[in-house]
């Protein structure tokens, strides 16, 4: 029985955690009802716009948008760029990672950030479209 409960627990040790795929929206593109153009199209996603990848299929692939909505597009119109997108009313990006550091720009909610790279936990590094750079803390942004 012991030797079953190691087996059981180097097993539960050795499978790997699935880490979310996210991507970015390379170009305008429609979001369809089925991996299709001649489905039913749901609405255009802008350029820039964070996506989960829930599922790939041949050419297209099933992602999910930061309202939870699910729909599919053309692989060719997604990009492995990151992008982060602020959900809050006003996110402080901030010289270094933390909430005493002085606030190099404010991002409103919806504006599109390019993820530089995943900072200390419970931050990110990001750029702004016009150069500016800091740290945003992860719960302020959808994309992580």
């Amino acid at each position: 029985m012991r030797t079953l409960a190691v087996l059981s627990l180097g097993f539960a040790l050795s499978v790997p955690a699935f880490a979310l795929d996210y991507r970015s929206v390379s170009d305008n593109a429609v979001l369809y009802d089925a991996p299709s153009s001649k489905g039913v199209k749901h609405f255009i996603i802008a350029r820039g716009s964070p996506v989960e990848v829930v599922l790939a299929q041949e050419n297209w692939i099933k992602v999910r948008d930061n309202g939870g909505n699910m729909a599919w597009i053309e692989a060719q119109l997604l990009s492995s760029a990151r992008t982060l997108l602020v959900r809050v009313d006003k996110a402080d990006i901030r010289a270094e990672a933390n909430d005493k550091s002085t606030i190099v720009f404010s991002a409103e909610k919806n504006v599109v950030l390019d993820l530089v790279e995943a900072g200390p936990p419970g931050w990110a590094k990001v750029k702004h479209r016009d150069g500016q750079s800091g740290f945003v803390k992860a719960s302020q942004v959808w994309g992580l």
